[in-house]
């Protein structure tokens, strides 16, 4: 079965862009990021402050209107990142470049080390923000992948994520 990429939230100006892997099997049959029931995603981003309120996948587009966006480097649904062709990571840190320099967001936060590994070439990182972004003036950020397969703690991450804070205009 080969499911059809699912629809980036994308527009200039974001305060945020996150950038995952690629979609999960879920994702790829709702048609909504991080749908996956075990992915932490938005109970991060409620937690951390970013959200108002606890959102569904389902709502992931209404999330435009706070300033966040979604793509992914990859845009084939796959059951794991693991099933990711070096092909496919190279063309997408290309198109994802490409996203990046045309949009412009505040910040584009990687939702995963390997997402930005794949992106910048770059080991070793620690969370937050990297320096010498490879887009001039976009803060790149990364935070530890949302999917339920990672054990990190549900606080430890959401404390990471709390530091994108600073680049979101507050009410």
């Amino acid at each position: 079965m080969t499911l059809a990429p699912i629809t980036d939230h994308l527009r200039p100006g974001l305060a945020i862009l996150f950038i995952g892997y690629n979609p999960s099997i879920r994702s790829g049959e709702t048609g909504h990021h991080y749908a996956n029931p075990s992915n932490r995603f938005y109970r991060i981003l409620h937690g951390c402050g970013l959200t108002p309120r606890l959102y569904k996948p389902q709502e992931d587009g209404d999330l435009l209107a706070l300033g966040y966006g979604f793509t992914n480097i990859v845009a084939r649904p796959t059951a794991t990142a693991a099933e990711i062709t070096p092909t496919e990571y190279a063309e997408g840190r290309e198109i994802l470049r490409g996203k990046i320099a045309a949009y412009r967001p505040r910040v584009a936060c990687f939702v995963g080390k390997g997402v930005y590994e794949q992106y910048s070439g770059r080991r070793g990182m620690g969370w937050g923000a990297q320096p010498d972004p490879l887009v001039p003036g976009v803060v790149e950020y990364v935070c530890p992948s949302s999917s339920g397969l990672v054990r990190m703690k549900l606080d430890e991450m959401t404390d990471i994520y709390r530091g994108l804070l600073r680049y979101v205009e507050q009410p």
